[in-house]
C-alpha cells in the first residue's frame, strides 16, 4: 500500500514543504529511505522502527520504501521521525482510512514512542496554513507555539499512540495544563534613563540614534556610564508592529529559543554577546544552520561592549549585514538567508588602560594606543552614524538633586519622530532615515547653496568618504524630524558633523 504525509523543513526562517511517501510491498524484507537525506534523517529509520515496536506495532517482513520529495532539496533535522512513522503505519494498513491530506505533521520520536519537540514549528505551521492545511499534529511542547497561527486546529501529542487516536477518529482527550500565556510576560521593570545623572550629550546621542535607527558608538574612560546608557536604550524603543512580532518570533522559533517565551515577541530584542563570541556565533551557521546574534537582534539592538576586544575577523562580519540588513550563508547543501535589520550600539575605551587622552592618568605608549584603537577598522567605523564621547561624570552631576528625564518622556519624542519618517516614506521599501539609499539622498536630504558650500568645506576638512558624508545628511534629517522641521537647517548640520568628528580625535592623531 501507498501513503503520503505533509511536513516541512526550515531554510533560513522560511519553511519548505516536504512530502514523506511510504510504500509497503512484497519483496525482500528491507527498510529503505531515499531523497537526499542528512545523517540525522537516515538515522530516523532505526528510531522509528524501535518506536513503533515499543508502541505495539511490528513492521511486516516486506519491502518498505520511504521517499522524501522534492528529491533535490537536502533533508535535515529530526522533525521527520513522526511523519515517517505515520506514513509507514498508513502504508501497512493500520491507518488505512486516515485523512492524511488534511494534516500537517512534524515531531521527533524517542525509542519509547514518545514525541519530542523540534525547532522552527512557527514558520512551518504558518506555511502549512498558506497551503490550505487547517489541521496540524505537533509535539506537546510545541503546541503553544503552533497556536500562534490563527485558524489552525492544533493537536499537541505526547506519543505515537496519541497520533493514531487522532487520525483514526477515536475518542482522544488531550491532557490539559493549567497555563495562562499572560503569566509568561511577567512585569519586569526596564532600566530607565532617569537613573543616570549627567551625560546629557550622550543621552541626546542615544535619542537621536533611536529616532532614526542610526548606529551608535560611545567612547570614554571606564566608569563613565557607557554600558548603563546602552542598557537603557530598549526602554525608549517603539513597540513592535504585528508583522514584526511574527517575523521576529519565527527567528527565535528557528533558533530553538521560543520556549523561553511561548508567545509572540512583544518587546524589541536587546542582544549583548560577550567579546569572546565566534564569527559563526555572531553571523549564524553551524552544521545545522541557525541564526546568529545579529539576526536575533533583528528589529532591535545589538550591543557590543568593549568593542576592540572582539576578534577582528568577527567584527568585520558586521560590515555587509549593516548595509544589506540581512545575512546570507552559502553552504555545500544550500544557501540560507536570515534578516538582520538591527541597530548597532557599541562602547569602547580610548586605550587599553582607558584614560587617554588624559596623559596624567594614561600609562599606555603611543604604539599601544594605536594598536588598541585600530582594532576597530576604518571601514567599520565608516558605517557608524554617530560617534560620541562619554567623559567622566563630575561630582556635582553625580549628586545632583534634580529629577532626570524618564525613558517614557524620551520615548514619546522618539515615536513622534519615527511617525514623521513613516509618513514621509510611505510606499517606499524603507521606513527610517538611516535606510535612505544613496540615490535618494538629494530628494530627502536636500540642502540650499549655503549649506552645500558648508558641507563641501567639511568634506575636505574631515576627509570624509561618500558613505560618511551621506550619514551626516541622514543624521541631520533625523535631527530636523525631532524638531518637526520640514527642512534641514544649519544647526542640524552642525550637530550631525559633531557626531562624525570624534574619529579625528582618536583615529587620526598626529
Amino acid at each position: 500500500m501507498y501513503s503520503i504525509v505533509s511536513t516541512a523543513i526550515i531554510q533560513g526562517i522560511h519553511a519548505i514543504p516536504i512530502c514523506v511517501e511510504a510504500d509497503v510491498s512484497n519483496g525482500m524484507p528491507t527498510f529503505e529511505m531515499v531523497g537526499f537525506l542528512a545523517s540525522e534523517v537516515k538515522e530516523a529509520r532505526e528510531r522509528v522502527r524501535t518506536a513503533l515496536r515499543n508502541s505495539g506495532f511490528l513492521l511486516p517482513p516486506k519491502r518498505i520504501t520511504v521517499n522524501f520529495t522534492p528529491a533535490d532539496i537536502r533533508k535535515s533535522g529530526s522533525g521527520f521521525d513522526l511523519p515517517i512513522a505515520v506514513a509507514v503505519l498508513c502504508a501497512m494498513g493500520s491507518l488505512a482510512e486516515a485523512p492524511l491530506d488534511k494534516f500537517f505533521i512534524t515531531g521527533e520520536v524517542g525509542l519509547n514512542g514518545k514525541v519530542q519537540p523540534v525547532r522552527g514549528v512557527l514558520p512551518m505551521i504558518a506555511d502549512a496554513k498558506e497551503r490550505g492545511i487547517r489541521h496540524c499534529i505537533v509535539p506537546k511542547k510545541n503546541k503553544k507555539e503552533a497556536e500562534l497561527v490563527t485558524d489552525m486546529q492544533v493537536y499537541g501529542v505526547e506519543s505515537i499512540r496519541d497520533v493514531i487516536c487522532i487520525l483514526s477518529g477515536e475518542l482522544w482527550q488531550e491532557r490539559e495544563e493549567t497555563y495562562n500565556i499572560e503569566e509568561i510576560a511577567e512585569a519586569v521593570r526596564m532600566p530607565d534613563f532617569s537613573d543616570i545623572h549627567g551625560q546629557q550629550l550622550v543621552k541626546r546621542a542615544c535619542e537621536v540614534a533611536v529616532s532614526g535607527r542610526h548606529n551608535l558608538l560611545m567612547v570614554g574612560s571606564p566608569g563613565a556610564g557607557k554600558t548603563m546608557m546602552a542598557m537603557r536604550i530598549p526602554s525608549i524603543l517603539p513597540p513592535l508592529l504585528d508583522e514584526e512580532q511574527m517575523e521576529l518570533s519565527k527567528i527565535y522559533s528557528v533558533s530553538g529559543l521560543f520556549s523561553e517565551r511561548e508567545q509572540l515577541m512583544k518587546v524589541r530584542p536587546f542582544r549583548a554577546p560577550h567579546h569572546t563570541i565566534t564569527a559563526q556565533g555572531l553571523s549564524g551557521g553551524g552544521v545545522v544552520p541557525k541564526p546568529g546574534e545579529i539576526s536575533l537582534a533583528h528589529k532591535g539592538v545589538l550591543f557590543l561592549d568593549e568593542l576592540p576586544e572582539f576578534q577582528n575577523q568577527t567584527l568585520e562580519i558586521l560590515r555587509q549585514p549593516m548595509e544589506e540588513k540581512c545575512v546570507r550563508l552559502v553552504r555545500t547543501h544550500g544557501s540560507y538567508e536570515y534578516p538582520a535589520e538591527f541597530m548597532l550600539v557599541a562602547a569602547m575605551n580610548p586605550c587599553k588602560c582607558g584614560y587617554y587622552p588624559n596623559m596624567q592618568k594614561c600609562r599606555c605608549s603611543q604604539a599601544s594606543i594605536e594598536r588598541y584603537i585600530n582594532r576597530v577598522s576604518r571601514p567599520l567605523l565608516d558605517r557608524i552614524d554617530i560617534c560620541v564621547e562619554a567623559p567622566q561624570i563630575a561630582f556635582r552631576d553625580l549628586n545632583a538633586l534634580g529629577v532626570e528625564e524618564t525613558s517614557a518622556q524620551i520615548r514619546e519624542r522618539v515615536i513622534a519622530a519615527q511617525q514623521i519618517q513613516e509618513k514621509r516614506y510611505q510606499g517606499e521599501k524603507f521606513s527610517y532615515n538611516s535606510q535612505i539609499p544613496a540615490e535618494r539622498i538629494r530628494e530627502y536630504c536636500g540642502l540650499d547653496k549655503k549649506q552645500e558650500q558648508y558641507m563641501g568645506d567639511i568634506y575636505e576638512k574631515l576627509e570624509l568618504t561618500a558613505r560618511s558624508y551621506h550619514k551626516i545628511l541622514k543624521v541631520a534629517r533625523t535631527l530636523a524630524d525631532m524638531e518637526q522641521s520640514a527642512k534641514i537647517t544649519m544647526r542640524h548640520l552642525n550637530e550631525a558633523v559633531c557626531y562624525r568628528s570624534l574619529d579625528k580625535k582618536f583615529w587620526e592623531r598626529p
